[in-house]
């Protein structure tokens, strides 16, 4: 377990660094698989989590084309944002309307995936236990309120500044930072068993 220990010091304690992108289509290249993983942790559902990926990438190319490359990361990550949460209430304004209607819950209770850890070592018990510390992980960010997640996500997945986190989240940088110490101390405390 102490290898794992340290991959969740390294996530939980500094943002990895991310080159900027000279062109739009290279953003869109570097930054899909991440997001896909924000919106899949947000909504827990594969189908809509593509979707929100796919509508804010296109809002991002539509709207913003012609703003300065150092702009897109905020942009983006706060159109997906917007995105995932109207993804969000619609869900839930459907699981109200079909259990009055129906008298039962939505049919979207699969199981969301989990991250996927990094092949590190062949060795099968190695990666068993990561791909568990990694299920673990994922639970506890979807267990965080939602502006704790985002603030999580952005700063530390993503690795966006806090003046960028803030802007892509529509809030201050001091509630960035309020929003990620406490999603911080609360994923140190339910992932206490993996240090």
């Amino acid at each position: 377990m102490n290898g794992t220990a340290e991959a969740f010091d390294v996530v939980l304690d500094a943002p990895p660094a991310r080159p900027q992108a000279t062109t739009l289509e290279g953003f869109l290249a570097g930054v899909e698989r991440r997001a896909y993983r924000v919106a899949e942790i947000a909504l827990g559902h594969r189908e809509d989590a593509l979707d929100a990926v796919q509508d804010a990438m296109l809002r991002l190319v539509r709207s913003y084309a012609g703003k300065p490359a150092g702009e897109w990361a905020p942009l983006f990550w706060g159109i997906l944002r917007r995105r995932i949460t109207d993804l969000q209430r619609r869900r839930k304004v459907r699981s109200v309307v079909i259990g009055w209607l129906h008298g039962r819950e939505d049919a979207d209770g699969e199981e969301a995936p989990a991250w996927e850890p990094p092949d590190l070592a062949p060795d099968p018990g190695r990666r068993l236990l990561d791909q568990q510390a990694y299920a673990a992980m994922a639970a506890a960010v979807r267990r965080l309120p939602r502006r704790q997640q985002q603030a999580f996500m952005l700063r530390m997945l993503e690795g966006l500044d806090v003046a960028a986190a803030a802007r892509a989240m529509g809030c201050s940088e001091g509630s960035v930072k309020t929003h990620l110490s406490r999603a911080l101390e609360a994923l140190r405390t339910q992932l206490e068993e993996w240090r």
